[in-house]
């Protein structure tokens, strides 16, 4: 298991939040299982709830959390958006933010969510959508005012970009 705190990019701050952690498990079956813990003042964020859980695209745009995988630092990689609401998204890349094409994975990702008035939690697992070895995660937040805070492992540019090869910061050693 893995566990590690996501950082927020310095131009979009939110006072709203005190730390997100995530913790990274490989299952039995080559899947992973996620959990994302935000903590902070809940009620001044805006939370996407009640859904059926289903394929969605631009969830980026408001609170979600996100998940990309590559081999190398160069070339394909996937990227999952996991929202609260139970909405989903699995996209492949050709190269760096290049050919984004929806792809159907093997088993639909299984999401839950909670919050209370000082932590939002997101549980996901999905299918590792390749034998990865670098991990980029990351989280999108959106506050009342409808401000968005990028959220991620590392910060390798002066804007959010969770899509450039240095974010993949977490490397692991096999998947099952």
């Amino acid at each position: 298991m893995h566990r590690v705190a996501l950082a927020c990019h310095p131009a979009t701050p939110c006072t709203a939040v005190q730390r997100i952690e995530v913790e990274v498990r490989e299952t039995a079956d080559a899947g992973l299982e996620l959990r994302y813990r935000l903590d902070g003042d809940i009620g001044r964020l805006l939370i996407p709830v009640g859904s059926t859980p289903r394929r969605a695209d631009r969830l980026w745009q408001h609170t979600c959390f996100e998940a990309f995988f590559a081999r190398e630092a160069q070339g394909p990689y996937f990227e999952y958006n996991l929202a609260p609401s139970e909405e989903w998204a699995l996209y492949r890349f050709s190269a760096y933010r290049e050919e984004a094409t929806p792809v159907e994975p093997a088993h639909v990702p299984r999401i839950r969510s909670q919050a209370s008035p000082r932590r939002l939690q997101l549980d996901a697992e999905i299918d590792a959508p390749l034998a990865a070895q670098r991990i980029a995660l990351s989280a999108v937040v959106e506050d009342v005012d409808r401000r968005l805070s990028y959220w991620a492992l590392v910060h390798p540019l002066a804007r959010p970009d969770f899509h450039h090869p240095d974010a993949f910061a977490l490397r692991l050693e096999h998947t099952t």
